[in-house]
């Protein structure tokens, strides 16, 4: 009698997708969540990161408004989650590597993307598309080369259980 392999796994862009959506759990943003996995040609997370503010910054005395005057909103605060993939990463040489983030990622993070050598963007969601932020980063990337994939998941949901088997 032979066993098969089981056939209900999950591929690789699912995987790396939902990494960077649970890291987007860690986030205190009220509003916006967002989580990035970093992952090299050899399918390897080599970075994760998610929306929050700098370390040391207290983000009970900092603002979470997303609306008012400039200082008074989370706006000069917040590390995006892709900036906080590439300086949380284990390695300095991102060349060729892949970012997963769950939305399109704005010009200050397509910068930082583009700069560190990360050659392709797979996101979910593009619903910031007709704004001058993110015309500027598909400029960009578009020049820079980076490839840029829409991820459209099977199935949107994946059940993870934490409780241990004894």
């Amino acid at each position: 009698m032979s066993i098969s392999k089981r056939s209900d796994y999950i591929g690789w862009d699912e995987y790396f997708m939902g990494v960077a959506i649970l890291s987007s759990k860690r986030s205190k943003d009220p509003s916006t969540q967002v989580g990035a996995c970093i992952v090299n040609r050899y399918k390897k997370i080599v970075g994760t990161g998610y929306n929050g503010f700098p370390i040391g910054c207290d983000d009970d005395e900092l603002p979470w408004d997303r609306e008012g005057e400039f200082l008074d909103t989370k706006y000069p605060y917040v590390c995006h989650a892709e900036l906080n993939a590439i300086l949380n990463s284990i390695s300095r040489d991102l060349q060729g590597c892949s970012i997963y983030v769950a939305l399109f990622p704005c010009n200050e993070c397509a910068k930082a993307i583009i700069q560190s050598g990360i050659r392709e963007v797979v996101y979910l969601s593009d619903k910031y598309a007709d704004t001058d932020i993110v015309r500027a980063s598909k400029r960009m990337f578009s020049q820079s080369g980076v490839i840029l994939r829409q991820l459209v998941l099977k199935d949107s949901h994946i059940t993870l259980d934490l409780s241990v088997d004894d």
